[in-house]
């Protein structure tokens, strides 16, 4: 249990490879504070992380909206402690071509997928420069480099993802800050399903596939690979 005693916060971790994450952590001694919009939701997963018996933080928050990342950070300091990972989940992926997109949808899609990965960052980077070092892990798609029509928007926005995070990784190099990026192929979650209920299961990966690799990068032996981009998966 290399994690145990630090503190992470995950973000979408309401269902689907958040919750799997925020499991997947738990399970490794971490303290783990959950986030999402939907109160139900993180419910569901408090209670997954508290069956087995892992200490585990639900904040309800918008991490679009600065005032809410100021509290969630602020509440998982004061319960939990000082935060040494960062995992960036939250993200949509609405399917629209460029004909279809509407202005309002392409700016939720910015501020959830783009912006709410700035304002954590940010909220956790001073903290984890006083105390030495630090892990981030921001979740991107194979969307950023192979995107395909309906998806130009979404791709174009986890393209900013893979590269604000090799920017990170340099800027918190001289601190003992690691920054990564997972870029998964199709995963069995509710959004996946939604958009493309046909696609084929032998194709797909499991959430459990994309946490078991973001463990990965927190132990030591990744040290040295701060900045890559990972792809994760089957086709």
């Amino acid at each position: 249990m290399l994690l145990r005693g630090q503190t992470a916060v995950v973000t979408g971790a309401g269902r689907g490879i958040g919750r799997a994450i925020a499991r997947r952590l738990a399970a490794a001694g971490a303290h783990v504070a959950i986030t999402s919009r939907t109160a139900e939701q993180l419910h569901e997963t408090q209670k997954c992380i508290e069956r087995d018996n892992g200490r585990v933080l639900s904040v309800v928050a918008d991490v679009t909206r600065e005032e809410d990342v100021e509290r969630l950070f602020a509440e998982t300091a004061e319960v939990l402690g000082p935060v040494k990972i960062l995992v960036n989940n939250a993200g949509i992926a609405p399917v629209a071509k460029i004909e279809e997109m509407e202005p309002h949808l392409f700016d939720t899609l910015v501020r959830t997928n783009m912006r709410s990965v700035f304002l954590c960052t940010r909220a956790v980077w001073d903290g984890m420069v006083k105390s030495g070092g630090g892990s981030i892990v921001n979740i991107s798609s194979v969307a950023a480099h192979d995107p395909f029509p309906g998806l130009a928007a979404y791709g174009g926005a986890k393209a900013f993802v893979t590269t604000y995070t090799k920017g990170l990784a340099e800027e918190g190099r001289p601190h003992g800050i690691r920054v990564y990026c997972v870029a998964p192929g199709a995963v069995e979650t509710v959004m996946l399903r939604g958009a493309f209920p046909e696609f084929p299961e032998d194709q797909v990966l499991q959430p459990e596939d994309v946490a078991s690799l973001v463990e990965l990068l927190l132990m030591p032996g990744a040290r040295y690979s701060s900045g890559e981009s990972i792809t994760i998966r089957k086709s």
